[in-house]
């Protein structure tokens, strides 16, 4: 039982269950669009996120609830490694505007967790785009909308029309409001100066938002000119198991409740829209 608990945190810590709830955003999106799996773009998007997540959480980073790493650490360091050479492996595979356009995130995420900003620009004493008061959860939101949808439309040279902006528009809803019981979380670790929603408006309002966030979540789906009963479907239930994840959350949850479950909803996502088609 011992070992399997430490195997479910190094899953978790190594940032591989992260990396599946990128990795099945981005094949939601190949879903809804009727692309085939694209191999190169799903296995860059799965092994760009460990690199990227485990580089932002370890780069001289180590928040109170992420000192129990310590004896893990070289173990991710040198699992991180091999994602980066994977990751660079499949970039090669794509064609040069998906190198592009990723590589204008990847410098967004280099600077989310590197401190060369002039200090004057924050409110603490970090000087990393991660500690700007109350920048965090649009970042994270940004980055997950343009990796899930943007990438794998472009690399399959899909013209960008309304229907994918909307797209775009509703995944970074989405992943804001799955950002919530995190922040929810972390309001016994985080400094009050990160200003982060619950901070500000308090958990209750924030649940609120997070509700009203949903709604306009679901009801952009039908903006777009193609309407599909598979999507409606599967969105309606993301939407319903999202709001309960939000609605039961709180700054005493379990460990788990946010970095595994929470995070498991991208999963469910795909696995409704795979027993659907």
């Amino acid at each position: 039982m011992r070992i399997l608990k430490q195997l479910l945190n190094f899953y978790i810590n190594s940032s591989i269950h992260v990396a599946l709830a990128v990795y099945s955003l981005t094949w939601v999106t190949l879903l809804q669009f009727e692309l085939a799996y694209d191999k190169e773009v799903l296995y860059l998007v799965f092994f760009a996120t460990i690199t990227g997540y485990n580089f932002i959480k370890y780069f001289g980073v180590a928040k109170f609830h992420h000192r129990q790493l310590a004896g893990w650490l070289k173990t991710i360091q040198i699992f991180s490694l091999m994602a980066f050479i994977a990751m660079c492996y499949y970039a090669l595979q794509l064609n040069i505007n998906s190198l592009l356009y990723l590589s204008i995130f990847g410098l967004i995420t280099f600077l989310y967790a590197v401190p060369i900003i002039p200090m004057r620009y924050f409110r603490d004493r970090q000087k990393n785009l991660r500690q700007i008061s109350g920048l965090k959860i649009y970042v994270i939101a940004l980055v997950w909308a343009f990796t899930t949808v943007f990438l794998p439309l472009i690399d399959n040279e899909v013209e960008i029309n309304s229907d994918i902006v909307i797209t775009a528009v509703q995944r970074f809803i989405l992943v804001i409001v799955l950002t919530l019981p995190f922040e929810i979380r972390d309001l016994n670790y985080d400094s009050v100066k990160l200003a982060t929603i619950p901070q500000r408006i308090g958990v209750k309002n924030t649940k609120m938002i997070g509700a009203l966030l949903l709604m306009v979540f679901f009801l952009l789906e039908f903006f777009k000119d193609d309407l599909d009963n598979n999507t409606i479907i599967s969105t309606v239930i993301v939407l319903v198991v999202s709001l309960l994840f939000l609605v039961f959350s709180n700054k005493n949850q379990s460990k788990y409740y946010s970095a595994f479950w929470v995070e498991s909803v991208p999963m469910i996502w795909l696995v409704i829209l795979l027993m659907l088609r």
